[in-house]
């Protein structure tokens, strides 16, 4: 009879002391668990580098231009019109785009295609008007500001041929800023160093003979 009891008391043992090992194993387990689980997330769902940026890895080649720029003027928005009046992707005036002779702002609007050739024209009239300022001060370094050709290409797009020649003219001293407060200093800077050498310099030129 004592046996027996014996024998069952053992058994009880056993399985108390197999229960309570099995159950510390687990708690132990739990959290390298969760940082398998972690892991498998995030592998199992690798960064995706355009979901925070649609814009190529372009260093300074002209796609890097004129999309910034198109950034800055609408977001790349080709049916933007902002409070102005200002039309397009780059924010064109109804004067300039009557320069570059388009007439249908309408379809301007809606014709992508046209908007990224009228971006060009703009820039071979600028680049004509402004040859000889590019020639002058290119390299130069004005309130700490290095002088490019797309820098200079850039304000003028912003403030007009005139008025960057006005701000060379002074040496820097002539202050513009549109009617959103945008200073044509900060086009110089922000949008220095890019290649637009194939910009062809015409001052005739029309979204007709790009």
């Amino acid at each position: 009879m004592i046996k027996k009891w014996y024998f069952f008391l053992s058994l009880i043992g056993i399985v108390t002391f197999l229960s309570l090992g099995f159950k510390n194993e687990k708690k132990s387990l739990t959290p390298m668990a969760q940082t398998v689980e972690k892991e498998a997330t995030i592998s199992d769902f690798p960064f995706n580098e355009t979901s925070i940026s649609d814009i190529p890895f372009t260093k300074n080649l002209f796609v890097g231009f004129k999309e910034a720029i198109a950034h800055k003027e609408s977001r790349g928005k080709y049916q933007k019109v902002n409070s102005f009046g200002y039309l397009g992707k780059y924010q064109f005036g109804v004067q300039t785009l009557r320069a570059i002779g388009v007439q249908n702002q309408h379809h301007f609007l809606n014709n992508p295609a046209l908007q990224e050739k009228a971006f060009i024209a703009l820039l071979s009239k600028n680049k004509s008007l402004l040859q000889s300022v590019i020639e002058k001060h290119e390299g130069s370094v004005i309130d700490g500001i290095l002088i490019t050709e797309s820098g200079i290409l850039a304000a003028a797009h912003l403030a007009g041929a005139g008025t960057v020649k006005k701000f060379f003219r002074h040496k820097g001293k002539r202050y513009f800023r549109d009617a959103y407060g945008t200073s044509l200093r900060s086009y110089l800077k922000a949008f220095g160093g890019y290649d637009t050498s194939f910009i062809v310099a015409n001052n005739n030129a029309t979204v007709h003979s790009i």
